[in-house]
């Protein structure tokens, strides 16, 4: 079983270098070369060799490629420098080949004990990032284009900081006051089915959903709402969206088939997680008002279910 420890803060650096992560952006023809020189070591992400075709990377990026946005990746591709004339500038290629630390952080994505894949929406905007874990390193790959990526590695214990990293509400996403309370707890049956009445314009249907269920919406003291309260959360539960996070962990090292998944939402006010329960035979959710800096502690439980 793997132990790791997402919600103790690490001790302090004894230098002021110390326990820093490095971080360096590289474009996707460095990339797959620093991955040649490293065994032909494989990417987190399936790609297409032919530069005209990114579908399999839109998929994971967001959103449907037109041959319009195909044809603009491939000019964008088209015009980097050659990956070695721009690493041996930058100095990531030296008389010994490719930075030793590159190439390392390359490999442990490569050959992880855990693996998280995130996958975050917001401003219009969608990343992808994965996280590779083994012994005592983490590397992390991101992007949000599929062309430059910033390549990541660390000590296992900076990786709660960089979790909150991702987590990060952009600048220009607007908060304001949220018709959610701080915890409501709810039948999965009728978040769901409200969810297709607000998707179909069937707003005559929600008070009807609403009545069906009255009494079993709960407050943070588990003290059950009004039927007018739950209608209104209801809606802004649909309607106020303007994020989400979906983080996939897996336990590589064991070749477990259990994926734990964390999902967030990002709601007029910030970020709200999603966690799943059962009372007795019920299927139900609770949703949360959370920090970015919360996104570790949550990843916690579910890393610790996966490896158990």
């Amino acid at each position: 079983m793997t132990t790791i420890d997402l919600g103790t803060p690490p001790p302090p650096a004894t230098t002021l270098l110390e326990g820093l992560p490095r971080r360096v952006a590289l474009t996707l023809p460095e990339l797959q070369y620093c991955a040649a020189s490293a065994g032909d070591a494989p990417l987190p992400f399936v790609l297409d060799d032919a530069v005209g075709a990114p579908d399999p990377l839109a998929d994971r990026l967001g959103g449907t490629t037109t041959d319009s946005d195909g044809s603009v990746y491939a000019d964008a591709l088209a015009s980097l420098h050659d990956p070695v004339e721009s690493l041996t500038r930058r100095g990531l290629i030296g008389a010994d080949g490719v930075d030793p630390g590159v190439l390392g952080a390359i490999g442990l994505l490569a050959t992880p004990d855990l693996g998280l894949d995130i996958d975050v929406t917001a401003a219009g905007i969608r990343a992808k990032s994965w996280h590779r874990q083994a012994g005592g390193a983490v590397a992390t790959l991101a992007t949000v284009d599929g062309i430059v990526f910033e390549l990541a590695w660390f000590g296992t214990e900076s990786w709660p900081d960089d979790l909150g990293r991702v987590a990060g509400i952009p600048e220009d996403v607007p908060l304001s006051a949220s018709a959610l309370p701080e915890v409501v707890d709810l039948p999965y049956e009728l978040v769901d089915a409200a969810g297709e009445a607000l998707r179909t314009h069937r707003l005559d249907v929600l008070p009807v959903l609403v009545a069906q269920h009255s009494g079993r919406v709960l407050d943070a003291d588990a003290r059950p709402l009004g039927d007018q309260e739950v209608l209104e959360l209801l809606q802004a539960l649909h309607s106020e969206g303007q994020g989400r996070i979906r983080a996939m962990l897996a336990d590589v090292a064991a070749d477990a088939t259990t994926v734990g998944v964390v999902s967030w939402l990002l709601l007029a006010d910030g970020w709200h997680s999603l966690r799943p329960h059962t009372d007795g035979d019920e299927h139900r959710v609770e949703v949360r008002r959370v920090e970015p800096s919360d996104f570790a502690s949550a990843i916690a439980p579910v890393l610790a279910e996966v490896t158990a």
